[in-house]
């Protein structure tokens, strides 16, 4: 938010972002709960704050939200089946993805914490099609429709 908007203006933008953030996701709350299948994660959380509060953000572009959360799912899955679970691999698996996201310009901070949660959870391949897959998506469909009419904001600023 930048420091030279005004007071009220600065209030209305925060309040629109904690607004489309908690709708987000207690809409993936509630379709999974509907549906009893799981469409929340935490990084989903972190997500939210780059979506709402920062929609120009290089960060919060589809490609980025989308395949940055795919690629360390999927990283993280993959180190835990071949190695193992231990500190080692736990560091490798975000390193790696670090170094992923950067080489294919998908770069999602948030996505940083997939490979530990999938390796702590001891999830399994499924866990990359939902909540990783399904709930990515639905988390930029959502933004989409709620900058464009809502917040007002532009989003995205490209798609991919």
């Amino acid at each position: 938010m930048s420091p030279h908007l005004s007071l009220p203006m600065q209030l209305k933008t925060a309040l629109l972002a904690g607004l489309g953030a908690s709708l987000c996701i207690s809409g993936l709350g509630l379709l999974g709960h509907l549906q009893q299948a799981l469409w929340l994660m935490a990084p989903f959380g972190a997500t939210m704050v780059i979506l709402f509060a920062l929609p120009a953000s290089p960060l919060a572009q589809p490609r980025n939200i989308i395949v940055g959360h795919l690629l360390t799912t999927a990283l993280g899955l993959l180190i835990a089946q071949l190695w193992g679970v231990h500190v080692w691999s736990m560091g490798l698996a975000v390193g790696l993805a670090v170094m992923l996201m950067m080489l294919t310009h998908t770069t999602h901070p948030p996505a940083g914490a997939n490979p530990l949660l999938v390796m702590l959870a001891g999830e399994h391949w499924n866990f990359l099609v939902n909540p990783v897959a399904v709930g990515a998506i639905a988390i930029v469909a959502f933004g989409y429709a709620y900058h464009r009419w809502i917040s007002r904001q532009p989003y995205p600023a490209r798609w991919f």
